[in-house]
């Protein structure tokens, strides 16, 4: 069977933009199965490279590359090119080092410790586990709420971030202790966890994701009703920032900016939110983009619009200091050709 193509539609200045700050992103699509990486080009001409990743959702940065979380798997791929050089025109060349295996237990969300340990949100666990080479994971933490760890997607915990070492918010859809119970809850019912003190700060929420400390703020996406904004831990209040036409996942910051993915409706899960409303209301149509959302005004200064077979963004990272980033996958022969050396131990 024929795959369906996509397309990618860059505005000038958004790509101006990204050349004057040497910016490039890799999102994903887990309906399509995919990881996209973008960026300015290295010869006037935008750079696009896509890679097949069955059910591929979160990412995370690392030093040197990024954490993939699939299907059932976990991803590291390392950026492995010299400073400064180039493979044909190619600035970033990232290649897959390590996997684990997870099984089949939906990983929403990633994050890295300092001593690089990969902490992730086990979301059909409920809850937030460490990866080590026994078990498929290693939880470390639940909700209060939830009895115990048992692979039912009860609260449909999706969402954490780290101040330092310390895993800090969560977002989860609803605080329910039954199997699939969020999803009756998905409208109003989420909420933002101090898992340091397993209080919550913020209720109420449509379907909150994407939870991110970022200078001095907590930011995450209500996904339910088009919104970012941030929270008060103090009074629970939810300042909105910024309305976007879609459902919105995916959140990372450049400077003054936040870059999130939207994404068009896809199933029951995505229906019957107040979202719906609030497009018709606003007589707007839902669209699948990347936008760049300036911090200070609010307003979305610079978008990326995907047609075509691609309709929903997962998750997205930011690459700086490069312009041409090449992924390289498992389904072609390169996998077994590129042999880089590391650094000599002995």
């Amino acid at each position: 069977m024929q795959e369906v193509p996509f397309q990618v539609h860059f505005t000038d200045e958004t790509r101006a933009w990204l050349s004057d700050n040497d910016l490039s992103l890799i999102f994903t699509t887990y309906t399509l199965g995919k990881v996209v990486a973008l960026g300015p080009g290295n010869d006037c001409q935008l750079s696009a490279c896509e890679r097949n990743f069955g059910r591929a959702m979160a990412l995370s940065p690392t030093p040197n590359g990024f954490y993939l979380s699939t299907l059932f798997q976990v991803w590291r791929f390392e950026h492995s090119l010299d400073p400064g050089a180039r493979i044909e025109n190619w600035d970033r060349l990232y290649l897959p080092r390590s996997c684990h295996v997870t099984g089949s237990v939906d990983v929403h969300d990633l994050h890295v410790q300092s001593d690089g340990t990969l902490l992730v949100a086990v979301t059909q666990y409920n809850c937030i586990a460490t990866l080590d080479h026994q078990g498929s994971f290693n939880p470390i933490w639940k909700p209060p709420f939830i009895d115990r760890i048992v692979g039912e997607d009860r609260c449909h915990l999706n969402g954490f971030c780290l101040d330092g070492d310390e895993i800090a918010y969560v977002s989860v859809v609803s605080q329910t202790n039954e199997a699939n119970g969020w999803y009756e809850q998905r409208a109003d019912g989420g909420v933002i966890l101090d898992a340091r003190t397993n209080e919550v700060v913020c209720e109420g929420l449509s379907m909150p994701h994407t939870p991110r400390l970022y200078r001095d703020k907590l930011w995450l996406v209500e996904a339910g009703r088009g919104r970012l904004g941030h929270v008060d831990p103090k009074t629970g209040k939810f300042e909105e920032v910024c309305f976007c036409t879609g459902f919105l996942r995916g959140l990372r910051f450049f400077g003054d900016y936040a870059l999130l993915g939207t994404s068009l409706p896809r199933n029951q899960v995505f229906s019957g939110l107040p979202l719906d409303k609030i497009l018709t209301d606003k007589q707007v149509e839902p669209e699948c983009a990347i936008y760049a959302i300036n911090l200070n005004t609010g307003s979305i200064d610079y978008t990326i619009k995907i047609s075509g077979s691609v309709s929903e963004i997962y998750d997205l990272i930011v690459v700086e200091n490069a312009r041409q980033p090449l992924m390289i996958g498992l389904e072609t022969d390169e996998v077994s050709k590129l042999v880089y050396i590391g650094p000599d131990h002995s």
